[in-house]
């Protein structure tokens, strides 16, 4: 399996929920099927069902969450030679040419990418199309409504 990119932010926030899910969540869970049990035919115990439900889901993530750590490539661009290079980690401003507003967004892994928080997903067509350029290019980035044009400001290794 490749590397799976991530900050170190987004590597601290995967192993804090891996260990809310092992050591908190499913005590929980195993608490509410034991009483869910104790209400007798567990053929049509809509709360037997609903536990175990959650149970899937959480030995689920718990795995999906182990896989990715064991397979992570932590980059901290605060440790690399700054340059005028988008690359992973960065935080980029670029200016949309049509509407010239200028939008201000940092490159992580896909698990900590909340487009509310300005966090955009490497793998984001907007980050693929910034990836490998450097301040002043101009990128045309495909989109639901058409291509976009959008020139990078500033690109900023914090």
């Amino acid at each position: 399996m490749k590397k799976i990119p991530m900050t170190l932010c987004g590597f601290k926030q995967l192993r804090q929920e891996l260990e809310y899910l092992k050591n908190i969540r499913r005590s929980q869970i195993i608490e509410s099927l034991s009483e869910a049990r104790k209400h007798g035919d567990l053929k049509e115990n809509a709360e037997y069902h609903s536990a175990r439900e959650q149970q899937a889901f959480c030995e689920c993530r718990i795995q999906e969450i182990e896989i990715k750590l064991s397979h992570s490539e932590i980059i901290d661009v605060t440790k690399l030679t700054p340059s005028n290079r988008v690359i992973f980690g960065v935080t980029v401003s670029i200016n949309n040419l049509d509407t010239k507003r200028i939008y201000k967004y940092k490159i992580v892994g896909d698990d900590e990418a909340d487009f509310k928080k300005n966090l955009i997903s490497i793998n984001s067509p907007l980050a693929r199309g910034l990836v490998g350029r450097e301040e002043g290019d101009v990128v045309v980035i495909r989109t639901p409504r058409g291509n976009v044009e959008y020139k990078i400001v500033k690109v900023e290794y914090v």
